[in-house]
Parts: structure tokens; C-alpha cells; sequence
């Protein structure tokens, strides 16, 4: 478990890090929406303190940001550098966000001295997820909320079903991966959520589904829209992984068979598909 931690840090302070920053308009205005449905759920007042965990590139933080205003405060903590330095580089000058590179599992965090425990989407990779809960709920102060987004399963999201069901029988297949081990589909099992979340003491509990259809790729054209949504599935996602010790020819193959699959995917200048998450509230108990 350490060296797969040791393993994501590495990974998000390199290629992973490197390829979001480079798409990372593309990916924050897809998950914008999945994002704000998750900021409603939280209700940031005036005045409060936010702990955002895996902030990316700075889109949720300074979203909560705006509502919290000057007198509030919210901490951006991400493991990947590249990430946080964007994050920085898009920050207004007088925002009351700040970013830290930091593992928020396990690095040393001021108890009770947040409002709302937040997150965008970046929950899903603790090696010991009841563990990382119990350590930021300390965190918060008595009665504190917790509000994130995370997403459902594969089968119920296009940006992963689709490139994956296309390259069947193409790219060699490898074995399935514990649908419990740490990555974007592990808390796809909402009873799994739940169980987490009670054993690591939190109280009124609530997993609700949210779906939407967002752009995957865009261009000028539907043919530039459909390349753009290659690319990112190529280059932005886990497929990235599968893909990168692939042949040429291999890879070719896989590319003509994604292409098709994302167009038939609605959409004139952007190719649509359909997102599927759960929003996640919690409470930290009073006393």
C-alpha cells in the first residue's frame, strides 16, 4: 500500500500532473458542472473555512472561494506540484484561497479549524480511505459539514466506457482491477461510501445521484470536436496508461476504433456524453 502511494505521488508530480495541466481547461469546463452541484450541496457561507482535497488546478477552490469571500478562507491541498503551480498561476491576487502541495490523508492539518471538508473528484485514491477520513474529519470543527463529488461506476460513465469498450480486442487485455483499489471508479458502490464515511465517524450521511451530459471534446467542426475527444481520451485519462507501451500500429488501431465510438456521441462543435457521480454530504458530530 505505501509503495502505491509512493507510486500515485510520483506519478501525479509527472506525467499525470503534466498532461492535466496541459488539458486543464478542457477538463475543469468538463467537470464544472459536476463541481457546482457539489458546491450547492456544501452551502459555503460568508465568512467560512473550506478545506478543498485534490484541488487540481485551482477551479473548485476558487469557486468556494467566491463565496466564502475575503473574511472566509479555503485550503487548496493537492499531491502534484504541476498542478498546484497552475493553480497559483490562476489565482486572482486578492483571492482567499491558498494552495499547499500536501497529501491531505496524512499531512498535518489544524484540527477544528474548518467549516466544510470539500472535494472535487479527489477521494477516490486513498490507499486507506477510512483512515484518510478520520484524519481530515479532525479537521473540522464540531458539527462541520462534508460535501464532495465522486463518480459512479465505468459502465455508467462515457468517458471511461466508451474508449475502453472500443479497443476490445485490439489492445491486449489485462486483468480487471479491484474495483476497490484506489482509483476514479473506487467509490463507485455507494453502500462502500457510506461504510467509510460511518467508520470514520462522521454522522447524517447522505449519497444522492447526479448525472449529466458534458463536452468531451470540442473544435471548430464536429470532425475537430471528435479528434479534440481522442486526444483527451488518449492523453488525459487512464486509457493514457494503456495505450502509452502500445505499437504503433496498435495504437493506430485504437485511435480509428475511439474515433468511431465517440461519433456517435451527439453534439455539433463539441462531442456530448453522459457523466454519472454521486454528491456525497456528511456531518463532523457536534460534540
Amino acid at each position: 500500500m505505501a509503495q502505491h502511494n509512493a507510486d500515485r505521488v510520483a506519478d501525479w508530480n509527472d506525467q499525470s500532473g503534466e498532461r492535466w495541466v496541459a488539458h486543464q481547461a478542457r477538463l475543469d469546463a468538463m467537470l464544472a458542472v459536476f463541481g457546482q452541484a457539489a458546491i450547492e450541496a456544501a452551502a459555503p457561507a460568508t465568512s467560512e473555512r473550506v478545506l478543498d482535497v485534490g484541488c487540481g488546478a485551482g477551479a473548485s477552490s476558487l469557486a468556494l472561494a467566491a463565496l466564502v469571500g475575503r473574511r472566509g478562507q479555503v485550503l487548496g491541498v493537492d499531491i502534484s506540484e504541476p498542478l498546484i503551480d497552475r493553480a497559483r498561476a490562476l489565482a486572482p491576487q486578492d483571492t482567499p484561497a491558498l494552495f499547499r502541495v500536501a497529501d491531505a490523508s496524512s499531512a498535518e492539518l489544524p484540527e477544528g479549524a474548518f467549516d466544510i471538508l470539500f472535494s472535487r473528484f479527489g477521494v477516490m485514491f486513498f490507499d486507506d480511505p477510512t483512515g484518510a477520513f478520520a484524519h481530515m474529519r479532525r479537521a473540522l470543527q464540531p458539527g462541520g459539514r462534508v460535501a464532495f463529488v465522486c463518480w459512479r461506476s465505468v459502465a455508467e460513465n462515457d468517458w471511461m466506457r466508451l474508449p475502453t469498450g472500443a479497443i476490445k480486442g485490439i489492445v491486449p487485455a489485462t486483468a480487471p482491477p479491484d474495483p476497490e483499489a484506489p482509483g476514479p471508479f473506487s467509490f463507485g458502490d455507494r453502500g462502500r461510501v457510506a461504510r467509510i464515511l460511518t467508520a470514520a465517524g462522521s454522522t447524517n450521511i447522505a449519497i444522492s445521484p447526479f448525472d449529466a451530459s458534458v463536452p468531451f471534446g470540442e473544435g471548430e467542426t464536429r470532425d475537430a470536436a471528435i479528434d479534440d475527444a481522442v486526444q483527451m481520451a488518449a492523453e488525459a485519462g487512464p486509457l493514457s496508461r494503456v495505450l502509452a507501451d502500445q505499437p504503433d500500429d496498435i495504437r493506430a488501431r485504437a485511435s480509428a476504433a475511439i474515433r468511431a465510438a465517440f461519433a456517435e456521441c451527439p453534439g455539433g462543435r463539441a462531442v456530448m456524453i453522459n457523466g454519472a457521480a454521486w454528491i456525497v454530504t456528511a456531518r463532523n458530530p457536534a460534540s
